[in-house]
């Protein structure tokens, strides 16, 4: 089996976008009308407009690592847009980074991939709280085949950027059990990229995949970084 051969395609972006009664879903500031037109600003011409879309991805429709029920489609037209040539640019963020937009957006999914993962759901049992109780994580683990199909066309990117981060979104998606067979292709890619990143939050999510996959993780170099999701919100990405 080849990476290509994960039979899931998704949606046109833009019948996302008009299709979906967005003003229905919710994200942290309430109903999510606003939130089509803001997403097709990752499109636009305009670094600064794609630089409020990215905001408005990260909050609020992603605030402090919450699944809200307009991340599920957002999560699908983050995907679906990823081969488009209007994401390969550089934006500015809040803080005055410059940032590969692409290599955001894949940052992006990893960090929702991570909130519904199987370490998600045991922490979420150790407090008391079924994972499978709340509908838009059943509906974000479900896109999992679909949002790696497109997150893997990057894995090989050349901008360095790009390749660690589709790397660290195709960790965290492939803890979905349908994608257990690509595991073993994607694995020299951790072990020679992700695991030597600059990136702390790409090397604990390497070691953290390579351990759930049963790898051996002895010759790695050493690594005493902690969980950097920890104490809540990251300052590297994914946040």
């Amino acid at each position: 089996m080849t990476i290509t051969d994960v039979d899931e395609v998704l949606p046109d972006p833009w019948d996302l976008l008009a299709g979906n009664n967005w003003a229905s879903l919710e994200h942290a500031h309430g109903p999510a009308a606003e939130t089509p037109a803001l997403l097709a600003g990752l499109l636009a011409d305009d670094p600064g407009t794609q630089a409020r879309a990215l905001r408005h991805l990260n909050d609020p429709l992603h605030h402090q690592n919450t699944i809200y029920s307009a991340t599920v489609p957002a999560a699908v037209y983050v995907a679906a847009i990823l081969g488009d040539p209007r994401t390969d640019t550089v934006v500015v963020d809040c803080d005055g980074r410059a940032l590969a937009l692409r290599a955001a957006l894949l940052d992006w999914v990893t960090s929702v991939a991570i909130e519904v993962d199987s370490e998600a759901e045991a922490h979420m049992a150790g407090v008391g709280f079924c994972l499978e109780e709340y509908p838009e994580s059943v509906q974000i683990r479900a896109l999992r085949p679909g949002l790696f199909q497109d997150v893997s066309a990057f894995l090989h990117a050349p901008d360095l950027a790009v390749r660690e981060a589709a790397i660290a979104a195709a960790v965290s998606l492939l803890d979905a059990p349908d994608l257990v067979q690509q595991r073993a292709l994607v694995t020299p890619l951790v072990r020679d990229v992700l695991v030597s990143s600059d990136n702390r939050s790409y090397r604990f999510i390497a070691r953290r995949g390579l351990k759930s996959w049963g790898e051996d993780t002895v010759l790695l170099p050493d690594e005493q970084d902690s969980d950097p999701w920890a104490g809540g919100c990251n300052s590297e990405p994914p946040f």
